[in-house]
């Protein structure tokens, strides 16, 4: 069996909101998880609170980490976290730096989202609006609880409001004060390769006309959410995947920001049907690569 991408430790993923293992046959990561085992890496794609703040998906992390640490005998673990997911994984590295060896953030909203913050301006929490839309993520949150398969762990629970605050910019602000390790000293720029033993990585994506609009994403109905939802940005207009800023991205070392892959495409969600040209899986599977060069 190859053994190309048998990192020092083992690769924990870390979903984002409404984030999920396997729903059904269907896996949150998919065709990632299968690609790097082939190459010998040891893989854990973990589940925390669909709904609820970057903090309480963080210990609940911390729980999974300590659980993997136990299994596998490994000292620490490298988390590779797609959107919230990047935050959570920043929070437990912060927490405790001697279990983690790397964060990598995939699409992360690390300075906010200004989709978040379109949201919380034109769905305020206590209108009719907002609630309709509490109450339906609320449902999503419950079908998808059904429809999991990869998971059968203790149910977490929901908290919308905080859900949301976590994601939005001055949400995201209050966590980069308490937890700055990795952030860029200036907008745009890159930050600290390697804080307090944890080395530091991102990478995201942009839409673009040409790319990200043909291929196999011409029939997926995530791609155009995401083409919707980039109406919203302002700051970073015309430089985000649908849900994240390509300057808020940045932590750590900055991989690439430019990607061709909308948010959801670069997590090769929607069975596989990304933008022209586009190849997902090769970004994790030379990121595993990446971190066993690194010695972690």
């Amino acid at each position: 069996m190859p053994q190309s991408l048998a990192t020092r430790y083992p690769l924990v993923l870390v979903p984002g909101m409404l984030g999920f293992v396997r729903l059904v046959l269907y896996p949150y990561w998919y065709g990632i998880v299968p690609a790097l085992r082939a190459g010998g890496a040891q893989v854990f794609a973990v589940q925390v609170a669909p709904l609820n703040s970057s903090e309480v998906r963080g210990e609940q992390l911390l729980a999974q980490i300590e659980r993997i640490r136990r299994e596998t005998g490994a000292e620490k673990v490298n988390l590779i976290g797609h959107s919230q997911g990047s935050l959570s994984a920043r929070y437990a590295a912060a927490k405790r730096p001697d279990w983690v060896a790397s964060v990598t953030s995939v699409a992360g909203p690390n300075h906010g989202s200004e989709l978040a913050d379109h949201i919380h301006t034109h769905y305020p929490a206590d209108s009719a609006k907002g609630r309709i839309m509490s109450a339906l993520l609320r449902l999503i949150g419950i079908i998808m609880g059904v429809l999991e398969t990869g998971y059968r762990g203790p149910r977490f629970a929901v908290d919308i409001h905080a859900s949301h605050h976590s994601l939005t910019r001055e949400g995201v602000a209050l966590f980069n004060r308490q937890y700055p390790q990795g952030l860029p000293a200036t907008w745009g720029g890159q930050g600290a390769e390697e804080v307090d033993g944890v080395r530091y990585y991102s990478w995201s994506g942009t839409l673009q006309p040409g790319k990200t609009d043909r291929g196999r994403n011409l029939l997926d109905g995530t791609h155009r959410s995401c083409r919707l939802f980039a109406r919203t940005f302002v700051r970073e207009k015309g430089q985000c995947d649908g849900m994240v800023g390509r300057y808020s991205s940045h932590l750590g070392t900055v991989i690439r920001d430019d990607y061709a892959l909308d948010h959801f495409d670069i997590v090769n969600q929607s069975l596989g049907l990304v933008g022209k040209g586009a190849e997902p899986v090769r970004l994790f599977v030379e990121h595993a690569q990446r971190l066993k060069a690194a010695g972690v």
